[in-house]
């Protein structure tokens, strides 16, 4: 697929989703303040949080299209998981405050703090649309992210999967408060925030792994040992370091060669190893071997 396609694609995924959740982000708030839902609120304070780190989004998209240059000489595709924490930071934040609303919520309503008032049969029609547009919009989303490969995008439609749980949990909040069990409404807006918790922690710790150049995955240890034994003069592979940008990737490979192997026949050896492994891979975009005698 062509760098404009993924680009397109990509593109696609967050302008649907920022136009939805704003759409979303009114209609829940407003609801769930005059329709007197603790959980649609905090569903319609999730959704506004959506709004904000879309836009984050499309920003840090826009930034990893420049070109590499003398400062970033890999190009900018970290921005890719730059963005998945920022995603992740709001994720969190906002679940934070979710929780501490609902739970404040709750016992005004068991100390008589906080008046009885009647929730409003729209509020659940609201959440129940909620709940089936966000499963399609989550499938969509899903799908552009396994296409793209692009970490911003996949937690995007992680983030889509938890609204769909969240969303359940708000049905069922307002199911019991229109039978007169008020106080389970903000319960499950303290649910809903443990969702969104769960799916902003997830993310962090993906994005941060990856910025971090945590070890190579099984996948790779594969395609590099794999390859290695179809040169006979390679006796051992020493060590791989991978680094990562965005959805490519480089590797630092040491390698033991044959001890009689002279140096003009180690960096042939070397150079059809890299090729091999490039063409093996079309998200490796750097091969780096060094290598030394190796003593059978």
């Amino acid at each position: 697929m062509t760098e404009s396609k993924i680009k397109k694609y990509n593109t696609n995924a967050v302008n649907l989703g920022l136009f939805y959740n704003i759409f979303l982000a009114v209609i829940k708030t407003i609801v769930g303040i005059f329709g007197h839902s603790s959980a649609l609120l905090a569903d319609g304070i999730n959704s506004t949080s959506d709004v904000v780190y879309y836009i984050a989004v499309k920003v840090f998209l826009k930034i990893e299209d420049k070109p590499a240059d003398k400062e970033h000489p890999f190009g900018h595709k970290q921005m890719e998981n730059i963005a998945s924490i920022v995603i992740a930071a709001f994720i969190i934040t906002t679940a934070i405050t979710i929780a501490w609303n609902s739970i404040n919520t709750f016992f005004d309503l068991v100390n008589g703090n906080e008046p009885y008032k009647n929730v409003a049969l729209l509020t659940l029609y609201i959440a129940i649309f909620t709940f089936i547009s966000k499963i399609f919009l989550s499938i969509y989303t899903k799908y552009i992210g396994k296409k793209t490969k692009n970490p911003a995008i996949i937690a995007l439609a992680s983030d889509h999967i938890n609204d769909i749980f969240a969303s359940l949990s708000v049905i069922i909040g307002i199911t019991f408060a229109l039978y007169g069990y008020t106080w389970v409404d903000p319960l499950a807006g303290v649910l809903v925030s443990l969702f969104i918790l769960k799916t902003g922690i997830e993310i962090l710790k993906d994005s941060a792994n990856e910025l971090m150049d945590a070890s190579p995955t099984d996948k790779m240890k594969e395609l590099v040992f794999e390859n290695a034994k179809n040169f006979k003069q390679i006796g051992s592979v020493e060590s791989i370091l991978c680094h990562r940008y965005g959805k490519y990737y480089s590797l630092n490979i040491t390698i033991g060669i044959d001890g009689i192997t002279t140096m003009n026949q180690a960096d042939k050896i070397a150079d059809l190893f890299e090729k091999k492994l490039l063409s093996e891979d079309n998200e490796l975009k750097y091969v780096f071997i060094h290598y030394h005698p190796y003593i059978s």
